[in-house]
């Protein structure tokens, strides 16, 4: 079966005339950041979002924008399911602090905890992960489900030892262990023959790479992460999920409401769920751009559109420099489309 095809895309003045470029601050320190800007568009069909990582150039930065252009002007596949269960996400905090992280995520069964922070020697920063881990267990008990998301910050050799002391925690999977899928399919035969039962997902290899489907080829991952905006919206995405053949979970990449509506959007549409989706960090920003943000309730959150309130858009607005930078940012990823 072809991929979908990208929507079609409308001309560059009526994109910009469509945005809202926002700057929102982070409760706490997260991959480095403690503002999250985006540009929300308005289109006939709703809202969609434009936030590709400062450091995308307008080759990735224009799977974001295809994405933001099917929400906005398309809409989405009919959903197969009215709520979807959502993780906690746990930052790289002290252990001490887990309890105060958690409860942001009422409700929730499932943690995800950031692991492989930059910083320290990697030694000092795995007793931290360590300790991070052992109070997510502690403080949710031995029935929830924890994960952890390394962003691909080890080494093979650090991940095998990372995961055999953080194994014994009882991990559903590890998130991008290391940064390539070929490190990953060594670390996992490497696991195997050591008998450490940790799972391995895969995130950033799948989005970043041209071809998504290398994963399950290369038996690098027993469960794929994906994004919508990455992977250029919902419809591509599911073109994906039914390819690789792997379980998938369904993140967010530090969305406004806007964004994380995309992702149930696809939650919604998978004929399975088998995992928690990661789509519950409305609760890592200060603010958003909703009256009614995407929060878990009951460890869940709704299917459907929202709407961007005019009030905190204004509210949130960056600063003049920096709707600039981004309207630049969508005309290089609009003639990469084109």
């Amino acid at each position: 079966m072809p991929p979908a095809a990208l929507p079609t895309l409308p001309e560059l003045p009526d994109l910009l005339d469509a945005a809202h470029v926002v700057r929102l601050p982070l409760r706490r320190r997260f991959r480095g950041i403690l503002e999250r800007e985006a540009v929300l568009l308005h289109g006939p069909a709703g809202w969609g979002e434009f936030a590709p990582f400062l450091e995308y150039g307008p080759a990735e930065s224009s799977r974001w924008l295809a994405a933001a252009v099917e929400a906005a002007w398309e809409g989405f596949p009919a959903p197969r399911r009215d709520r979807v269960e959502v993780n906690a996400t746990v930052p790289a905090v002290a252990a001490a602090d887990v309890p105060a992280v958690l409860a942001g995520f009422p409700g929730c069964r499932t943690a995800k905890v950031k692991v492989a922070e930059a910083g320290a020697d990697f030694p000092t920063r795995l007793a931290e992960d360590v300790a991070r881990v052992a109070a997510v267990r502690a403080a949710l008990g031995p029935d929830a489900a924890v994960r952890v998301d390394a962003n691909g910050g080890w080494s093979v050799d650090e991940a095998e030892r990372a995961l055999g002391e953080l194994a014994p925690h009882g991990l559903e999977y590890a998130e991008q262990p290391c940064a390539t899928l070929e490190e990953m399919a060594g670390l996992r035969r490497r696991l195997h023959a050591a008998g450490t039962a940790v799972p391995l997902a895969a995130d950033e290899s799948v989005r970043k790479a041209e071809d998504p489907l290398r994963v399950a080829g290369l038996e690098a991952a027993d469960v794929v992460v994906l994004k919508v905006a990455p992977l250029a919206g919902v419809r591509r995405a599911l073109d994906v999920a039914a390819g690789c053949g792997l379980p998938v979970v369904v993140s967010s990449a530090l969305d406004t409401s806007v964004g994380i509506a995309a992702g149930t959007a696809l939650a919604a549409a998978l004929p399975d769920l088998p995992f928690a989706c990661g789509l519950g960090t409305a609760a890592l920003l200060e603010h958003d751009v909703v009256t009614e943000p995407l929060l878990p309730v009951g460890g869940s959150l709704p299917v459907g559109p929202v709407a961007a309130d005019p009030d905190l858009l204004e509210r949130s607005r960056a600063p003049r420099e920096r709707e600039q930078w981004w309207r630049e940012r969508i005309a290089a990823a609009h003639a990469h489309l084109t």
